[in-house]
């Protein structure tokens, strides 16, 4: 498991390679931003035909999380269905393998702007939780602390090597942490974007996922 260990209010976590959190202490494993059954959607609204997969990928790379890490406690930090109808949509086997990864485990469902309602897939839903020091929402407040959020997918572009790199990044500061997206099928938001840049503090710093986790100064 290739991971960097960081410091958030006095709590020690690790961003997974895969853009998992981990908080050892807790054994709680944390995602954001599946986006499980997006091309369902997009061809339901669009016409637009995604290979069906993106789903049975993001839950695979869960499944290899979960096992690595034997969490007891999940938290989707929301937007983990692309809408309440892709979560209805989903075929019996994916829902049979969320069934079984939920088996022994606390699972917490935190509602999202694209998931605002209560799932039908077992576990709790919770408008945010609070743990320790530490409080899990889906979308970052102004003025928090110890603020675990997702939402904005963001990325990192950087000159190296003279080409440019794009990764999706954990940023973090003294207070919050942003997770970037999990799922397979998601897009992103350039760290230097608002409000990311607003957003975090100007000492912030950039987590790269990868197969060596990296940080970095947040580019700006």
């Amino acid at each position: 498991m290739n991971f960097y260990d960081f410091n958030l209010v006095g709590t020690g976590l690790r961003a997974l390679s895969t853009g998992a959190l981990w908080w050892p202490g807790e054994a709680l494993l944390c995602v954001s931003d599946l986006h499980l059954g997006k091309s369902e959607r997009m061809a339901r609204r669009s016409g637009q035909s995604l290979p069906p997969y993106e789903t049975r990928d993001t839950l695979t790379r869960l499944a290899s999380d979960l096992t690595t890490t034997s969490a007891r406690t999940v938290v989707c930090l929301g937007d983990s269905f692309d809408d309440l109808t892709a979560a209805q949509s989903l075929p019996e086997e994916e829902r049979l393998w969320i069934t079984r990864l939920q088996a022994g485990r606390r699972w917490i469902w935190i509602e999202g702007n694209h998931d605002p309602g209560p799932i039908d897939l077992g576990g709790e839903h919770l408008g945010q939780l609070r743990l320790g020091p530490l409080t899990f929402r889906h979308i970052a407040t102004r003025g928090a602390s110890g603020e675990v959020s997702g939402h904005y997918h963001p990325k990192v572009h950087l000159q190296t090597r003279g080409r440019m790199i794009t990764r999706p990044a954990f940023l973090h500061d003294a207070t919050r942490l942003i997770l970037p997206a999990y799922g397979t099928f998601t897009g992103g938001l350039a760290s230097h974007a608002e409000p990311l840049a607003s957003l975090m503090a100007p000492q912030a710093l950039a987590i790269l996922t990868g197969p060596v986790p990296t940080c970095v100064p947040m580019p700006r």
